[in-house]
């Protein structure tokens, strides 16, 4: 007795079908009825047919399709990186190194122990200020390049965002742990943060097969050497690199978890809009409020 497995209208589909089965050696005729071409097999046939024809079918579905796109082109990218890193030099040549009574830093200055007391708003200031050109230059670059990257895989406006808000969580987070004497400035907490993002974006994206055999943390690892090669020099905030890493990581698992594709436009202004206003708003406090 005769089954039929699969009717199409379209012969060659049938055809490749008959070769299918063909190839594995069961037999089979082809029928034209009122439902187009139907592929008839044998009762006995029925699961092998079957089994035959879904396994061509798996190796005949296309590769599927990243899991989603780009948040920004290469040359928005590099222009938002290194808009960034310039407004850090553009900013140390107002405020200058932490001269004696510079109100720059009195005001805006990481104080561990004036974040505590009530002075939050320190945490994003401090991520502006430079001890020297060396600081502020070494940042700059890193800065460029950390924020393009994670700007390419985000978008400009969530890709800032989420960097300024690793570097503040890793501010507010190294004041809490920190003597209440310890003071904080640059931007480096961020860059770390940024580390961050991108190795958890990785490790969100990572293929199902790669993640079995391990090779998923193989980023995180690396990270974490960068950490130790970068940031533990003598005049290092290990602390503060350590917590930006670590928000960064978080923040960059929540977003590759939440993002299914980066954010539009409108979003990604906004987003842009909200960081520029955080980072002129915690200034507007600082210089407001008693010196430190």
């Amino acid at each position: 007795m005769e089954t039929a497995i699969r009717t199409t209208r379209r012969p060659a589909r049938a055809e490749d079908w008959a070769l299918v089965l063909a190839a594995a050696g069961i037999p089979h005729r082809v029928a034209l009825d009122d439902a187009g071409l139907s592929l008839l097999v044998h009762s006995d046939d029925v699961a092998r047919a079957r089994a035959a024809l879904d396994a061509y079918d798996e190796e005949a579905r296309p590769a599927p399709a990243a899991a989603s796109p780009p948040g920004a082109s290469p040359r928005v990218a590099w222009t938002v990186g290194v808009a960034a890193g310039a407004l850090l030099l553009a900013f140390f040549a107002v405020t200058g190194p932490p001269a004696a009574g510079s109100r720059w830093f009195a005001r805006g200055a990481g104080a561990a122990g004036r974040i505590v007391d009530g002075e939050p708003w320190r945490a994003v200031t401090a991520l502006t200020l430079h001890v020297d050109a060396v600081h502020v230059a070494g940042n700059a670059v890193a800065t460029a390049v950390l924020l393009a990257a994670v700007v390419r895989e985000l978008g400009p406006g969530c890709g800032v965002a989420l960097v300024l808000l690793a570097g503040a969580a890793g501010n507010l987070l190294g004041a809490l742990a920190q003597d209440p004497r310890h003071v904080a400035v640059g931007v480096s907490t961020a860059t770390f943060g940024a580390i961050g993002i991108l190795a958890a974006l990785r490790l969100v994206a990572a293929p199902a097969a790669a993640r079995a055999r391990g090779r998923r943390w193989t980023i995180p690892a690396a990270s974490l050497l960068l950490l130790a090669m970068l940031g533990a020099s003598p005049d290092a905030d290990v602390l503060a690199h350590g917590l930006g890493l670590l928000c960064g990581g978080a923040l960059g698992l929540a977003a590759g978890g939440a993002l299914r594709r980066p954010l539009g436009p409108r979003a990604q202004g906004a987003l842009a809009a909200l960081a520029a206003l955080a980072v002129a708003g915690a200034w507007r406090l600082a210089l407001a409020g008693p010196a430190g």
